[in-house]
């Protein structure tokens, strides 16, 4: 059936002969259909809307409340950043030994040493020698500045106090040390990840009498004072310089090869040639532990992080290597999120920590090339002890580890994404309280540092945050 549909000239569409002096009818009516087809279309969306809020509304009365859950998202809880820095981090037992110094024009000057036991390598024959040389030999795994034909030297000193592997160790700990030292000994020319000999200042005579000195001690035992505790063990460091140069090695034995110790040459008295090893990678474990100190007034960028361990909202938050500053996220928001009780039934959907990092592209003046590649998240409990936010350890299989916590550089949006809904759960439902609702970004290794935008800066760190109310 066709319906015709008249319409009349109404008195508003002469105003368009009298503005535009139109005098064509073709004019008139093209205004007319117009006006007329956008008064249909708009009538015909609202019809539509209403139906469909119809449509879900049908049978809506028939179920029980509990059977309707609703998704939020929350934009309203800020994340706070803080530069915080503890001087006492332990450090016993590394997987890498640094020496040396390095600067950074934000952080300053870090100074890197190590205590280590040395353990004797092979069985001492009873046979008295005459020392004729010792040499050390050392495997650098890396090297971080240190410019070509600067000359850079190392000292060992004797650590007076006896050592043990089940002991922690700490980044701080006090160093005493005897009256015995070998200082200024200069490091030869040499490739990263291989192995070079130093020659010892006087052929290294004198260290290695004093390790002879009384060969009743060079035994091993497990109930009697012994080697470990004649000779407790050696503090490692490298001279001050003005070209700053760190270098790691590892004295974790890898039960093949050792590659970080002293070799000993000597002569019995009838001139047959003996050797002796003392070992700092050796198979049955040495006691070691890292020491590290940084002076931040040394930096010439910035505010030499005047700002750590306080409650000031810097624009800018800090993460270092070496155990240096690092940077502390609060969510003060989920604190009030688990106080609402009407949120006890909740599923969190989406939990995700946006840190943009600051760089410059200009050549020359920031990291644009040298930044982490991968930070990782920690959470500290009321005790003080620290643990990986549980979704660091979430994955689908073992070659996808830590794939979905990510926290690995996006270097597009020029960001560090976090997903941590598994620790975010975690906090909500904790009814000991031994939670807080923060975690620390930290870097687990290497010698990189960053600085992150943070609070009032333009582009500060966000929290994505979705959650399923049941």
């Amino acid at each position: 059936m066709r319906t015709n549909i008249l319409t009349p000239i109404m008195i508003f569409m002469t105003r368009y002969y009298n503005i535009l002096r139109n005098t064509s009818r073709k004019f008139s009516v093209s205004i007319l259909l117009k006006i007329f087809g956008f008064s249909l279309i708009t009538g015909l969306v609202l019809i539509t809307g209403s139906c469909e809020k119809q449509v879900l509304k049908i049978g809506s009365d028939l179920l029980p409340n509990g059977d309707f859950v609703s998704i939020h998202s929350s934009d309203t809880i800020r994340a706070y950043s803080y530069t915080m820095y503890n001087d006492s981090i332990r450090t016993d037992s590394p997987s890498t030994s640094y020496l040396g110094q390095i600067f950074d024009p934000y952080f300053g000057t870090t100074t890197a040493g190590f205590v280590t036991q040395i353990r004797l390598g092979n069985a001492f024959d009873g046979v008295p020698i005459t020392v004729d040389s010792v040499k050390l030999v050392l495997k650098v795994l890396s090297k971080n500045g240190g410019t070509s034909g600067i000359n850079h030297s190392i000292s060992f000193y004797e650590i007076s106090d006896q050592i043990y592997n089940d002991t922690s160790y700490y980044s701080n700990t006090r160093l005493n040390l005897t009256k015995f030292k070998l200082t200024n000994i200069l490091l030869p020319a040499f490739k990263v990840d291989t192995a070079f000999a130093v020659t010892l200042p006087g052929n290294g005579i004198e260290f290695g009498n004093y390790l002879m000195r009384d060969t009743s001690m060079l035994f091993y035992s497990n109930s009697l004072p012994d080697f470990r505790s004649y000779f407790k063990g050696l503090y490692f460091e490298m001279d001050p310089s003005s070209d700053p140069m760190l270098i790691s090695l590892s004295l974790l034995s890898d039960q093949t090869s050792y590659y970080n110790f002293f070799t000993l040459y000597g002569h019995a008295a009838d001139g047959t040639s003996k050797q002796y090893s003392f070992i700092l990678d050796s198979k049955n474990a040495n006691a070691s532990y890292n020491r590290f100190t940084h002076d931040y007034s040394t930096a010439t960028i910035g505010d030499k992080l005047i700002h750590r361990n306080t409650t000031y909202r810097d624009t800018v938050s800090y993460l270092q290597s070496l155990n240096g500053v690092y940077t502390k996220i609060s969510l003060p928001g989920l604190e009030k999120l688990k106080s609402d009780k009407t949120l006890a039934s909740m599923a969190i959907n989406r939990a995700r920590l946006v840190v943009p990092f600051k760089f410059t592209k200009t050549a020359g003046t920031y990291y644009a090339t040298s930044l982490p590649l991968t930070l990782r998240l920690r959470y500290k409990l009321s005790s003080g002890s620290r643990y990986d936010v549980p979704d660091y350890l979430m994955a689908p299989s073992l070659d996808l580890a830590h794939t979905f916590f990510s926290g690995a550089i996006d270097s597009v949006n020029n960001v560090y994404n976090f997903n941590i809904p598994a620790f975010v759960q975690g906090y909500l439902k904790d009814a000991t309280n031994t939670v807080r609702p923060e975690v620390e970004i930290y870097q687990a290794d290497g010698l990189k540092n960053i600085v992150f935008k943070a609070n009032n800066n333009k582009s500060p760190v966000k929290f994505e945050f979705t959650y399923t109310k049941f």
